[in-house]
């Protein structure tokens, strides 16, 4: 199908993608768009062998993940707003592998993720009406907001600004209920997650992909 190959070719360029948001992140949204599209640096001769076979199958990885995301939500979710709801899960998968390179959410990716949701809420295409989705974005981007002021003694930095707004977006895409399974979710993976991987700090970004991927196909 048509959009399967169109899925595992946009998961072929997420590791890319990443790459190159890892070159010049933190960087403004006029910013970012002009570093994507310029020349990346060269690599010496003798490290291009192994780091294209690792990026490689990477890739491949991805290719295959993105394909197959894609594929279970078009037989969950069916035909009607499948643009939208493929446009959710791609840019969703493409945040996490740029939070877990770089620790930052660009507001590139973040910002548009937040207006698709409420667009396709509005057309009567996404997974809640559109008042559901206007108050899933105060709630997402309000509540770790309120989360942050009452931590920040301990932890300055509990909450990124990235985080914030990918949490607001998730909102305006699943509403405050779906929002609050994510942030759950979330935040047990990343307490699981740091406790195998023994780090005091892991990238929280890749977590609230996850759970909003998860939450989208078990709530609707």
């Amino acid at each position: 199908m048509p959009f399967i190959v169109s899925a595992f070719v946009f998961g072929l360029f997420i590791p890319y993608l990443a790459r190159r948001f890892a070159k010049f992140m933190p960087a403004t949204f006029a910013g970012a768009l002009v570093e994507i599209f310029r020349p990346g640096r060269k690599v010496k001769n003798y490290r291009k062998l192994k780091l294209y076979r690792c990026f490689l199958w990477r890739s491949l990885m991805s290719g295959v993940v993105t394909a197959a995301v894609t594929l279970a939500a078009y037989k969950h979710f069916g035909t009607y707003g499948f643009g939208f709801t493929a446009a959710y899960l791609w840019i969703v998968l493409l945040l996490a592998e740029i939070d877990f390179r770089t620790y930052f959410l660009p507001d590139i990716l973040t910002v548009p993720l937040l207006i698709l949701g409420f667009a396709a809420s509005s057309l009567d295409m996404g997974f809640i009406t559109a008042a559901e989705s206007s108050v899933g974005a105060l709630v997402g981007y309000f509540l770790p907001v309120l989360a942050s002021l009452l931590i920040v003694w301990r932890k300055k930095d509990a909450f990124g600004g990235g985080d914030i707004k990918m949490l607001a977006a998730l909102g305006a895409w699943l509403g405050v209920e779906g929002l609050l399974y994510v942030i759950a979710a979330a935040a047990l993976g990343g307490i699981a997650y740091a406790a195998f991987k023994r780090q005091r700090t892991v990238a929280f970004g890749p977590m609230i992909a996850l759970a909003g991927i998860v939450v989208a196909f078990w709530l609707f």
